[in-house]
């Protein structure tokens, strides 16, 4: 499920073109050479990632506490239908929080932090105001942290959402560079189909925790379970057949 991660990032380049766009365009690039705003666009988007990489390890450990409680089919669907619920009731999931309080003051921390970074020219600086970028609210973001959840794992989470960064890298990365050359327009087009996008992938996931024995799309419940998959693997490191499914004999141990 980690390709969704990156076509959800993919879709929502121009989501993130009129949420972050303003910040990046802003960031305190060396603009002497294109060679050098590159390199700190890259610096910046690296930043981020890896923000967004360390977001899923934590969420996806979470969910692997489900998953190893025999909950990870349960999980997934949950995960669908909330991602499902949440773009077609989104009034149901305003943020609740007064804005002294809470995330906002949070926020409020990053933001300032944010503007003494933006006054250093800098990679170190470019590579700082990337890893707080990550942690400003953005719903797309959400939405991935949902998946990650999903995942039922640590190492799944930190790689999904970091799938989910790369897929934003094309305008994310453009924009530093080429500034507000990208139109109106366009970006009107592709936010209104991130939606879609959401419905679709929160579909994958409610499809992924039924079991049909789809490949990809749903596997056998004994393939999501972690427990299983362990006992697969270490069957498979002593040369014996891997199997899954409980055995009904038991056998003496040979000394």
């Amino acid at each position: 499920m980690i390709w969704t991660a990156f076509m959800m990032g993919l879709i929502g380049n121009f989501h993130c073109a009129g949420m972050c766009g303003p910040l990046a365009i802003a960031v305190p690039l060396d603009r002497s050479s294109w060679l050098k705003r590159l390199a700190g666009s890259l610096t910046y988007n690296l930043g981020r990632t890896l923000t967004y990489a360390i977001m899923g390890a934590i969420f996806g450990l979470l969910g692997q506490g489900f998953a190893m409680a025999g909950f990870q089919r349960w999980l997934s669907i949950l995960m669908g239908v909330l991602m499902i619920a949440i773009v077609i009731f989104p009034s149901l999931f305003k943020n609740p929080f007064d804005s002294d309080r809470g995330l906002f003051r949070l926020v409020g921390g990053v933001k300032a932090k944010l503007r003494k970074l933006f006054s250093i020219r800098s990679y170190k600086s470019l590579f700082s105001i990337g890893l707080l970028n990550g942690l400003l609210p953005c719903g797309l973001v959400y939405f991935a942290i949902v998946g990650a959840i999903a995942t039922g794992s640590v190492t799944n989470g930190m790689m999904y959402m970091a799938a989910f960064g790369l897929g934003t890298l094309p305008i994310m990365l453009a924009i530093p560079i080429l500034g507000t050359m990208i139109s109106a327009k366009l970006r009107t087009i592709f936010t209104k189909s991130i939606p879609i996008v959401m419905i679709f992938i929160g579909g994958l996931f409610i499809l992924r925790g039924l079991d049909l024995g789809i490949p990809f799309v749903s596997p056998p419940d004994k393939v999501l379970h972690v427990e299983t998959a362990k006992k697969y693997m270490e069957e498979k490191k002593m040369g014996m057949h891997p199997s899954t499914e409980k055995k009904d004999c038991c056998h003496k141990a040979i000394d």
